[in-house]
Parts: structure tokens; sequence; C-alpha cells
């Protein structure tokens, strides 16, 4: 490996990172991540923290996943690549398919298109509901609602469902066809209402009204996150989705749920439609899918789609679409383990039961400083403070506030996120109770030094 000064002096002369401005990365140096093991990383310097992020949100068995990795290594020494399009298949895809198929059977999911990560998958679900309404001989369908405050990836199509300014302005025009309704987001909302299960009914209020102003007839689908994850964790009310379901099924609007974040216990149930009792028509998944050790994604099918698409003889059913790494066999086989692994250790129930520590020490923190406004989580391990400049007015913070409260919390041994005014946590799914208290400690040193 280069030397520390080599890496901080050639970081931002080199290359340019996601969700960054480039002058930021030349004026400020980032922390340049070396090593990891469990449920801690290892930076240039030799300081190791607790890894709060979870990586992004998707290291959910930690980084010493052994199973793994000899899964990545073994398929790598069979069968590196091979092509899963028209007349080609591996085997490693078809056994992913078959436990993916019996993993998601409770949400009525029951086939798989494999993608190379979230941001793929979205734009997968996207295009094939489209397509099922032109099956069907209903192509004027071709709108998406989704939520306000809701992130759904990266691409075109992505970006145009997504509910946040921050990830669509510098890329517009985008994707026409693309309408949002209020979240159910408790803290800040245009009804000024504080009750979560009357929000929520404003908010399916909102959709309908949507539907009925745009046209039930021109609208595909509506996508949501179950737990509204990049945008500050919003947990919606539990009367929320089965509302959102129950919509889309009176208009033939198709329910897509990203389950990119969600899926694989993290929310303390091994999905998140399935903690709130919904059988989407879609689910995107990716990131916990390989624990984050290899690229890849997969959109899950609900069974009514599967029909149509699969009685078809039109031709209209053709997928045109795919991507060169669909179903990589050493994806698939990471995949595989992954599974396994996830399914073994149980890490939903660990996940409720250490998010519910956490929770509770965020809302001890929330007492102990005024910095404090909101502290959202209480489903697994997702959990976001929301920092504010004044309570009564919930006015935002400096922009460099909650920067400065993560500067001083990895100094005092945990990496947490920032998002805006919001600090985010999504540790992995294997965190202890004593790396629970880590995490916190840190978080009281970065409130102290405000």
């Amino acid at each position: 490996m280069k030397d520390a000064n080599f890496l901080k002096a050639n970081n931002a002369r080199s290359l340019w990172h996601p969700m960054t401005a480039p002058s930021d990365s030349l004026k400020n140096q980032p922390t340049i991540v070396t090593g990891a093991q469990g449920v801690r990383i290892t930076d240039v310097d030799g300081h190791e923290v607790v890894d709060a992020v979870g990586g992004l949100w998707n290291v959910n068995l930690g980084y010493s996943c052994q199973p793994v990795k000899d899964a990545i290594a073994a398929q790598l020494d069979t069968l590196p690549y091979y092509s899963i399009f028209r007349g080609t298949s591996n085997d490693k895809v078809i056994e992913l398919a078959e436990e993916l198929r019996a993993f998601f059977a409770p949400d009525g999911l029951v086939r798989a298109f494999f993608t190379s990560g979230g941001s793929d998958s979205v734009e997968t679900a996207l295009r094939l509901a489209r397509q099922y309404h032109k099956i069907r001989g209903e192509g004027a369908r071709v709108k998406y609602l989704s939520l306000k405050k809701g992130y759904h990836g990266t691409h075109t199509g992505a970006a145009s469902v997504n509910g946040n300014a921050n990830f669509r302005t510098a890329y517009e025009p985008l994707l026409p066809g693309c309408f949002h309704i209020p979240a159910p987001y408790t803290y800040r909302n245009p009804f000024n209402e504080t009750d979560p299960a009357k929000l929520a009914q404003l908010c399916l209020q909102a959709l309908e009204d949507e539907i009925a102003f745009q046209g039930a007839g021109t609208i595909a689908a509506f996508i949501m996150e179950p737990i509204l994850g990049a945008g500050g964790v919003i947990p919606p009310h539990p009367s929320f989705m089965p509302g959102v379901e129950k919509i889309c099924r009176k208009h033939g609007i198709l329910l897509i749920a990203d389950e990119v974040i969600t899926a694989f216990g993290r929310t303390g149930a091994w999905t998140g439609a399935r903690l709130w009792g919904v059988k989407p028509d879609f689910a995107c998944t990716a990131k916990a899918i390989t624990n984050g050790y290899f690229p890849f994604g997969a959109v899950m099918i609900g069974e009514a789609v599967a029909e149509v698409f699969e009685s078809d003889e039109t031709g209209r059913a053709a997928i045109g679409h795919g991507y060169t790494y669909s179903g990589h066999p050493v994806g698939a086989a990471a995949a595989i383990a992954c599974l396994a692994e996830t399914q073994r250790l149980n890490v939903k129930d660990n996940a409720a039961a250490r998010g519910a520590e956490l929770h509770a020490g965020l809302l001890a923190l929330q007492s102990k400083y005024e910095a404090i406004g909101d502290v959202r989580g209480g489903h697994g391990l997702m959990h976001a403070i929301e920092l504010v400049s004044d309570r009564a007015s919930k006015a935002a913070p400096d922009k460099a506030t909650a920067g400065k409260v993560q500067k001083v919390a990895y100094e005092a041994g945990a990496m947490v996120r920032v998002s805006g005014p919001n600090i985010i946590l999504s540790p992995s799914l294997v965190l202890t109770a004593e790396d629970v208290q880590v995490i916190l400690s840190a978080l009281d040193a970065g409130f102290a030094a405000l």
C-alpha cells in the first residue's frame, strides 16, 4: 500500500467523489479507510472506530463475514463471469433465484430479475411497470407517483421519482410524468399535523387527490421506501403503506417497494413490506444482498405481474432491458452465502434489540442537548437525529453544525453520516450492546463539543 502522505496528497487530484463537490474534496481531506474488521474500520492514520454507517447501509454482516468471502473466492476459481442474456445462464444465478423466491414468498414475490445495484433495480422496476400495462393494452399508463423526501437512486428515471431537490436540480429536465405527494414526516409537513395516524390519513388523501387529478388510467406505478432512508429516516405510521396498497389496488396502479435499504433484516423484520403487512408488485433490492462485498441487485416480481408477462403471446412481453453484469455468477455466489448467513444469525432480531437500545440512548441525548430537534427510528437499526438551531421554531442549524458533531464523534470512536441537518445511523446488524454504547458515547462527545 502507498504511504499515508501519498494517499492524502493524491485523493482529490485523482478522483471525484459521489455526492460531493470536487472543490470540497480539494479543501477538506476525507477519511481514508484502509482496513476493517467486525464492525470497526481503521483509517490511514491507524485510528479505529465503530462504523455506525454500516458502509452505506449495506454491510449488514460486518467486515469479517468469511462465508461470503470464501464463496467469492471459490466462484472466481470456477466461473468468474458469464452472461445470462438470451440463450445462456449459469448455475449460481439459478440457485440464487430459487433461494430468493423462498425468502420473499411471504411478500408474494415469485420471480427475480438481476441487476448491478440499487439504482439499476429501481430503473428496472419502473420500466417493467410500464411494460406490464402495455402488455395488458393500457399503454396510457406511463406516469409515476412517489413521496417527497424519498430517495430512489441516481439514474435518470430513479432521480425523477426522487423526492429531494438535491438529487434533481443539477440534472433537470428529468423524466416527464413523475409526481410527488407529501411524505408522512411528522416533524415537518405541510399540514402542520403532529399526530402520526392523522398525518398518514392526510397523506393518503393527497395520494387520492393526485390520482384523481392525473387520471388513474395514466399512472403506471407508485414507488416508496417502506421506511424513508436517505431523506432522513422517516418511518410512516403503520397504517400508511397498507393504505397506499389499498389505493393502488383500487385504481390498477402497481406498487413498487424500494427495499434497497430495508430488505434482509434492517428494520427488525425480514423486509420492509413485511413489517407493514404489505404485498407489493415489485421489490427493489441491492446493498445487503451481498453484504457490500460485490456490486449486485435484484428486482423481485409479484405473482400477478409475472403471470401477465409469462402468459403473453403477442410479443409485447419480450424484455428489452438488462445489464452486462445481470446475474453475475460471482455476485450470485456471494448473495447465496450472504442470505444463508443472514438467516443463520437471525440478524433481524438483533437489529430489533440493538435498535431499541440505540433509540433509547438517542432520546436521552435529545433530553440533554437543545441542538437535537427530533430523533427518528424505532424500527431496527435505522436512526436519524435532526439538528436545529432553535427547538421552538425548528429552524435549521448552520450548515457546518452537523459536520462538527460528526468530526468529534469520529475522534471519540464512531463514524456517523451527515445528510443535510440530519445525522444518520445505519450500523451493521451484527452490532453488540457494547458497540451501541460506543456510538452513544461518541455522539455525546460530539454534541458536548457544540
